[in-house]
């Protein structure tokens, strides 16, 4: 039963608590280019959900394998195996899904999201963990990416997954679906994801420089700029 509960905690926390888009604030690249419509924000969603899930159990299993001086490498070409199989799959049975996230699809290589779990979490826990850990995660990641997606598309183009919903007389708002409108979009989700966590008593999503990069402790940039100096502080 403890047993249950556990794993259960682990899926939900990707959803809300540690939502990496929302409360994380890892892998906003992908989450601004390819949030400006329903469909391609799912895409992208579950293209990096695959690629979680699979590096993190393939990791886990390997954990006491890779060499702790080459794990990152060894992280990245896991990864990448993934994201080919994916993205060949993409190509093949999805072919508008390929041409709407472009080069997004294959740069899920150096999503921090993926990069970040498999050095924070899967390189030290169970398999069964580190796949639940990575459903989670992945979930919550497609999720920030769907709402982003749904409200942009219906304010900047008047319209869900392409099926026309405001009237002709609504005319859109076509910002919401350039970046200005998708940063904009993306700072209101983060202010009310910064309310919900202060009603729970959880601290505030914010940028904490090398604290808060799972790379730091093999990073050689660390103390070399402004941020690092007065993170070393």
């Amino acid at each position: 039963m403890a047993e249950k509960k556990s794993l259960g905690k682990e899926f939900t926390k990707g959803l809300v608590l540690e939502n990496p888009v929302l409360r994380l604030v890892l892998g906003t690249c992908p989450t601004l280019a390819t949030s400006t419509s329903v469909e391609s924000a799912i895409g992208m969603g579950l293209a990096a959900t695959v690629v979680l899930v699979c590096s993190n159990i393939v990791i886990s299993a390997l954990r006491k394998v890779i060499p702790s001086k080459v794990r990152i490498p060894a992280y990245v070409v896991i990864i990448a195996g993934f994201v080919s199989i994916v993205q060949m799959l993409v190509k093949a049975f999805l072919p508008q899904i390929d041409e709407m996230l472009g080069v997004y699809l294959p740069l899920i290589v150096v999503n921090c999201i993926i990069l970040g779990r498999a050095e924070a979490f899967a390189s030290k826990n169970t398999v069964l963990y580190s796949a639940v850990d990575g459903v989670g995660m992945g979930v919550g990641f497609t999720a920030a990416l769907l709402l982003m997606g749904g409200i942009r598309e219906l304010l900047g183009a008047g319209s869900i997954a392409g099926f026309t919903v405001l009237p002709e007389a609504i005319p859109p708002m076509t910002i919401f679906v350039l970046a200005p409108g998708g940063f904009f979009v993306f700072g209101i989700l983060i202010a009310l994801a910064n309310k919900a966590a202060e009603r729970n008593g959880k601290p505030k999503a914010e940028l904490k420089g090398c604290s808060a990069c799972p790379m730091a402790s093999s990073c050689k940039l660390v103390g070399t700029n402004d941020a690092c100096k007065e993170e070393a502080k």
